[in-house]
């Protein structure tokens, strides 16, 4: 399970052009939100807005995306993960 998780970390995951990010709210509402709020208060939406901002760019946002379901133990498939990292380029980060 432990190099399962390793390779996720490592694969290049980024914004993929097939990830839909109408299917990506539901899941960041379900998983993200509670933790952000808790970590920053208020909507939790600070983790994507904060200065500096830690992610700057596609691949490195599909990596986070990928390490918090795996530390939330989400249950998150490699589509789920970019279905999520879609919705968040598309409503916080606007990545190419």
């Amino acid at each position: 399970m432990r190099i399962l998780m390793l390779l996720c970390l490592l694969l290049p995951i980024s914004v993929q052009a097939g990830a839909d990010p109408k299917l990506g709210k539901p899941l960041h509402d379900k998983q993200c939100v509670a933790c952000h709020v808790k970590l920053l208060g208020g909507d939790g939406s600070a983790m994507y807005t904060r200065k500096p901002r830690l992610i700057n760019n596609a691949v490195a946002l599909g990596q986070r995306v990928a390490a918090c379901s795996a530390q939330t133990g989400a249950g998150w498939f490699p589509e789920d993960e970019a279905n999520v990292a879609a919705w968040l380029n598309q409503t916080y980060y606007k990545f190419k």
